[in-house]
C-alpha cells in the first residue's frame, strides 16, 4: 500500500528518534544534539549525530543517515513499508484501511501462510517418526543432530505420494489452497493430485519476517532427480527474491557488517553451528540482482565463498559481473574460494572454523576476479592480444554506471596493465630473459623507483642530479617536452601530428603523451589546472607532480625570447635527432651509461650538440 507524505510526516513526527537510535548506540548530548559513535562503520571518537528537531540521523564519518524510517532499513534490513508499519505501529498512527478486496487479499495470503506453516511442522513431525530414518541417517552423515534439525527446523517428506494432502484434508485445508501455496501438485494426464515433494529432506525457507513460505527438497536416493528441488513460484515466494537464512543472519549481518553467501542449504547449517551465523544461500539458483541488493541492506561487502573448481569460479564470474552496474560507493563483493575439493561444509568438518576462517580473511576483491578472468591462462604476449585484454577491461568498466566507481576501476585496471606488460623485461635475440640494468647495484647505473646505484669516484653532484630524476638524456628531453605542453595545454592541440610521431622511450611518459593526446583529439579546451586534475583523476598524479617541481637538467633550457611554441619546436627536434643515434654516438652513450663520468658526459653530449645544432 502506498502511503501519503502526510501520514508519513505524522508517524516521524510522533516517534523520538533519538529514543530510537538509542536502542543500538550509547548516545551523549552535546547541546541540542545527540552523539555517539557510528554503527555503520568502525570508529573510536564520536562523529554520529542524531537529532530530534531534525527528526535526523548522520555520520559525518561514512556518510550515512536519514529519518527514522531509514534507521530501520539500514540497520535491521526490512522494507519500507515494513518500517512505516513498524514506527505507526509503536506511534500510536492508524493506518489506513484497505479496500474489502485488499483485505479478502490478505486474508487469503494469511491463510496460507496458516497453511504453510502446517506443512513444515508436519515434515518435523515425520522426520522424528519411523519414517524420517532415512533422512535421520542421512543428517547423521553429515554429522548433523536433532539440535541442529530443530534450530534450522529440518524435516522429511515421506516416500508416500500424498502424506502431506491426507494430513492436510484432515485439518480443512482445501486443494485448491495445498496447489496454491505450493505443496501439492494438480492432476494431469498420467497423475493424480500428489505432493509435490516425497522422499526428500526438506529445508523451510522463510521471508523476512521469518515466516515459512516455501521448502526446498533434498531427494535421498541415488537415482533422485533433481537432487534438490524448490517449491514452484507462488504469489508470495520467488527463489530469486530470497536467501536462504536471511531471516536469521541479518541481526548478526548488520551488528559484524559482513554476510556470507555460499552455495547450498547445507553449508549455510555448517558454517552456521560453527559460529558464522551471518551465513545465507541463494535458492537453487546463480545469485540474482534482488537477492544481490537483499545483500547490500545489510553489509557493504558481502563475501560469496565458493568452492574453488570450476564451478565455482564461474558462479564467482557470474556474480561478478551482476554486482557490475549496481556497484556504488563503498558496496561491493568479495570473493573467497574454498581449497582443493571441499566446499564450507566439508572444510569445516575436516579442519574445523579456523581453516574457514582464513578462507573467509583472504577473500579477494572483485576487481581481482575480473582481472583474473581476463588475464589467467591466456597467451598474452603479442600486442594485438594485449590490445583485445584493454578493449575487454573497457567494456567491463563500461557497465558500471556510478561514474565515480567506474573511474577508479579504470584507473585501477590501466595500472594493472601497465605493470603486467608495459614493465615487462624484454628478451634478447637469445631467448633469454634480460634484466634492465636498472634494477642492478653497484653497477654504475641507475636503481629503481629513484635511487641512484653506487658510481664511479669523480661524478659530479649535478650529473647525478639530472641522471637519478629521469634515467638518461632522452628522457630529460622528454620531460622537457611534456613540460611545456602541462604549461602549454593548447601545444597538443596545435602540435598533435609531431608529438604522436615523437619516439618516447619512457613509459611513464609515453602513457602520459598518450593521454594528452586523447584530451586534443577530444575537442576539450583544458585550462592549466584543469589539464592537472584531469591527469590526476586518471592516476598520473605522481609523474605530474615530478614535472611540475623546479628542475636544472642537463640539456633543458630556453632561448632568450622564444615563445612556447618555438621551444616546444626546438625541444621536439632535438629528441628525434637524440633518438637517432649512429654507431658513434651509441658508443659514447653506452660508454657514459657503464661509466657516468664527466669525461664521457661531455663526449656524448657532443655528439647530440653536433646533431642539434646548439
Amino acid at each position: 500500500m502506498r502511503y501519503g507524505p502526510n501520514l508519513l510526516e505524522e508517524i516521524l513526527r510522533r516517534t523520538d528518534i533519538v529514543q530510537l537510535v538509542g536502542r543500538r548506540v550509547k548516545l551523549t548530548r552535546k547541546g541540542q544534539a545527540f552523539w555517539g559513535c557510528c554503527p555503520f562503520h568502525g570508529e573510536k571518537t564520536a562523529s554520529f549525530k542524531v537529532e530530534n528537531a531534525r527528526r535526523t540521523f548522520h555520520c559525518f564519518g561514512c556518510g550515512k543517515g536519514g529519518d527514522a524510517f531509514k534507521w530501520l532499513m539500514e540497520t535491521e534490513g526490512v522494507s519500507f513499508p515494513e518500517a512505516v508499519e513498524r514506527l505507526a505501529g509503536e506511534a500510536g498512527v492508524e493506518l489506513p484501511k484497505w479496500s474489502p478486496e485488499d483485505e479478502a487479499r490478505e486474508e487469503k495470503k494469511k491463510s496460507l501462510y496458516d497453511v504453510i506453516e502446517a506443512a513444515a511442522k508436519f515434515f518435523e513431525e515425520q522426520l522424528a517418526a519411523p519414517t524420517g530414518k532415512v533422512a535421520r541417517e542421512y543428517l547423521k552423515g553429515r554429522a548433523l543432530d536433532g539440535d541442529a534439525a530443530k534450530k534450522f527446523r529440518l524435516g522429511y517428506a515421506p516416500a508416500a505420494g500424498s502424506a502431506l494432502i491426507a494430513h492436510l484434508t484432515g485439518l480443512n485445508v482445501t486443494m485448491d489452497d495445498m496447489i496454491a501455496a505450493g505443496l501439492a501438485r494438480p492432476a494431469d494426464e498420467h497423475h493424480g493430485v500428489r505432493d509435490f515433494f516425497f522422499n526428500r529432506l526438506m529445508f523451510p525457507i522463510s521471508d523476512g519476517r521469518g515466516r515459512v513460505v516455501a521448502f526446498g527438497g533434498r531427494g535421498l536416493t541415488a537415482d533422485a532427480k533433481p537432487k534438490y528441488i524448490n517449491t514452484g513460484e507462488t504469489e508470495f515466494f520467488s527463489k530469486g527474491r530470497l536467501l536462504y537464512n536471511f531471516h536469521l543472519a541479518r541481526p548478526a549481518a548488520i551488528k559484524a557488517q559482513t554476510i556470507i553467501v555460499c552455495e547450498g542449504y547445507m553449508d549455510v547449517i555448517a558454517l552456521v553451528r560453527a559460529g558464522f551465523e551471518a551465513a545465507v544461500a541463494p535458492l537453487g539458483t546463480a545469485l540474482t540482482e534482488d537477492q544481490l541488493q537483499l545483500l547490500w541492506k545489510v553489509a557493504p561487502e558481502p563475501v560469496c565463498a565458493f568452492d574453488g573448481d570450476a564451478a565455482g569460479k564461474k558462479a564467482a564470474l557470474r556474480a561478478a559481473h551482476l554486482a557490475l552496474p549496481h556497484l556504488k560507493a563503498g558496496h561491493s563483493l568479495r570473493f573467497a574460494f574454498i581449497p582443493g575439493d571441499e566446499d564450507p561444509d566439508s572444510l569445516i568438518r575436516a579442519l574445523g572454523p579456523g581453516a574457514m576462517q582464513k578462507v573467509l580473511d583472504a577473500a579477494e576483491p572483485l576487481a581481482d576476479v575480473l582481472w583474473k578472468s581476463e588475464t589467467e591462462g591466456k597467451d598474452l604476449s603479442t600486442p594485438e592480444r594485449r590490445a583485445g585484454l584493454e578493449q575487454a577491461l573497457g567494456e567491463l568498466v563500461g557497465k558500471i554506471t556510478d561514474a565515480k566507481v567506474a573511474e577508479y576501476y579504470r584507473r585501477d585496471f590501466d595500472s594493472r596493465v601497465f605493470d603486467a606488460f608495459k614493465r615487462r623485461p624484454k628478451r634478447e635475440a637469445t631467448g633469454r630473459p634480460w634484466t634492465p640494468r636498472a634494477g642492478r647495484e653497484g653497477k654504475g647505473n641507475f636503481g629503481g623507483k629513484g635511487r641512484f646505484a653506487p658510481q664511479p669516484e669523480g661524478v659530479s653532484e649535478a650529473v647525478k642530479a639530472s641522471l637519478i630524476a629521469r634515467g638518461g638524456p632522452l628522457k630529460v628531453k622528454e620531460s622537457e617536452i611534456l613540460r611545456l605542453v602541462l604549461n602549454e595545454p593548447e601545444l597538443a592541440a596545435r602540435h598533435a601530428e609531431m608529438l604522436a610521431a615523437l619516439p618516447f622511450s619512457d613509459l611513464v611518459l609515453d602513457r602520459l603523451r598518450a593521454e594528452l593526446l586523447n584530451v586534443a583529439a577530444s575537442g576539450s579546451r583544458l585550462e592549466k589546472q584543469g589539464l592537472e586534475n584531469h591527469l590526476i583523476r586518471r592516476g598520473m598524479a605522481d609523474i605530474v607532480a615530478r614535472l611540475k617541481a623546479p628542475t636544472q637538467q642537463m640539456g633543458e633550457g630556453t632561448a632568450s625570447g622564444e615563445d612556447a611554441d618555438a621551444r616546444f619546436l626546438r625541444a621536439a627536434h632535438q629528441l628525434r635527432d637524440m633518438a637517432e643515434l649512429g654507431p658513434e654516438q651509441k658508443v659514447a652513450w653506452e660508454r657514459f651509461k657503464r661509466e657516468p663520468t664527466e669525461e664521457h658526459q661531455r663526449e656524448a653530449l657532443r655528439f647530440r650538440q653536433d646533431r642539434s645544432g646548439e
